[in-house]
């Protein structure tokens, strides 16, 4: 057997697993299983743990390797299980020579030392990262990751990501260009740009280019591109470029995920935010403004610390206000070492009733959206046979196989999930060959 990567957490551990994959695979390893773990809450620590033990009783003879954020910051911890047999740093993971090591080290006999499972450095002392060009994505795949900036020089008061990631560094536009072009070249119709604090990209290379240059740059030089995606940003630090081109260019996707984490003001200085209320609310009003059909996502923290009743409130109404489409709640979790771990904590119970009133509010501005779509035309990226992706990331259903095609359709009805489409000029059923539903 080969190498079997599992994955937790953001749309950076996917990228990252593929160049995991290709590494480990290069560097002769087999029958071999890689969690690439993320540390954003408790339960994503105790996720990994479960799959670990669950992993090692179906599969008695592979070799586990932890890595990802969790290991980099509790590596130790992992160590200690006794179905681990190699815990790898968050840095190295994406290194060749790493995976050499642990192919070496995997051939060494059993019983070693927990403390001679790991191979983690100072994620701290990383200070370049180098662009590692994928070209194992699978073809077809119609949506694939680039990864353009990776670690934080942010502190916030709930996070343990920076002590997993290192401090922010980025990858040259001309290589990120280069990246985007071989995948386009390969198939791709649509790429996602990502990272850890994507709205920080540049600060580290010369002349220090932002967001908004770099996404120019790509849209310039790959004109073949069909569509371009942000993941997560920061909206406070939305440079003008950016908001530009979102408000004039078709192939910049009218979606944006908004890391927020709450709606009171006070909440935010305690959580050591760079923006208020009202700041989130100016944001979406100007995009709204500039491109009226944009839909947003938004990150949301329920229970942090000291919040009260009418603090959550003021989160609650966000939703709302700022016309969110797509809601992450993330009940807290305190993260050992990090500040707001040593604040005042609110009850378990009260954590729990908030964000189940938070999803619930996410999912009635889902449904609302779902609505407000019915009738409109909209451009279908198809992922499967089964389903497809607007410009605003609704799932579509679909009845076809025709994976990577952007297709012009017309949205008719929804169920509650997925939006439901008819291609115009067409009978309901009626399709041409090229997307005829295939019945097996």
């Amino acid at each position: 057997m080969g190498v079997d990567v599992v994955t937790f957490g953001c749309r950076l551990n996917a990228f990252e697993s593929e160049v995991i994959r290709r590494e480990a695979e290069q560097a002769g390893l087999s029958d071999t299983i890689v969690i690439n773990s993320c540390a954003v809450t408790n339960e994503a620590v105790a996720q990994a743990r479960q799959s670990i033990r669950k992993l090692k009783r179906e599969r008695p003879t592979a070799r586990i390797v932890v890595t990802g954020c969790a290991a980099q910051t509790q590596s130790q911890m992992f160590a200690d299980m006794a179905e681990v047999d190699r815990v790898v740093g968050n840095d190295e993971k994406m290194r060749g020579a790493a995976w050499q090591a642990v192919r070496s080290a995997l051939a060494a006999p059993f019983g070693i030392d927990a403390s001679e499972k790991v191979a983690v450095a100072d994620i701290m002392a990383v200070t370049e990262m180098a662009p590692h060009l994928l070209d194992g994505y699978a073809r077809g795949l119609p949506r694939v990751f680039v990864q353009v900036q990776n670690g934080c020089d942010h502190r916030c008061t709930f996070c343990i990501i920076p002590f997993g990631r290192g401090n922010s560094r980025s990858v040259p536009m001309g290589a990120v260009v280069d990246q985007v072009r071989a995948l386009v070249e390969r198939g791709h119709a649509e790429i996602v740009l990502t990272g850890v604090d994507l709205t920080s990209y540049g600060a580290d290379l010369p002349g220090a280019p932002k967001l908004g240059q770099l996404t120019r740059q790509i849209l310039r030089h790959v004109p073949e591109l069909k569509r371009l995606r942000i993941s997560s940003i920061d909206s406070i630090e939305a440079d003008r470029d950016l908001v530009d081109v979102i408000s004039d260019d078709a192939r910049l996707m009218p979606h944006l995920h908004l890391s927020l984490q709450s709606g009171d003001d006070m909440i935010l200085k305690r959580m050591k935010r760079r923006h208020s209320r009202q700041d989130a609310i100016d944001f979406c009003a100007q995009m709204r403004r500039l491109r009226p059909d944009i839909a947003f996502g938004a990150d949301i923290i329920a229970g942090f610390p000291t919040e009260s009743e009418e603090m959550f409130a003021r989160s609650l109404d966000l939703v709302d206000e700022c016309d969110l489409t797509f809601l992450h709640v993330f009940p807290y979790s305190p993260r050992p070492g990090t500040p707001a771990a040593r604040m005042p904590q609110v009850a378990g119970g009260a954590i729990k009733e908030r964000a189940k009133r938070l999803r619930a509010a996410g999912d009635a501005a889902l449904q609302r959206r779902l609505v407000a779509e019915v009738g409109a035309t909209r451009e279908v990226l198809i992922e499967s046979d089964t389903q497809g992706r607007t410009e605003h990331f609704l799932p579509v259903a679909i009845d076809g196989d025709v994976p990577g095609m952007v297709r012009r359709l017309a949205v008719t009805g929804h169920d509650g999930a997925r939006l439901s489409i008819v291609i115009p000029g067409l009978a309901e059923g009626e399709y041409p060959e090229s997307i005829r539903p295939h019945h097996s």
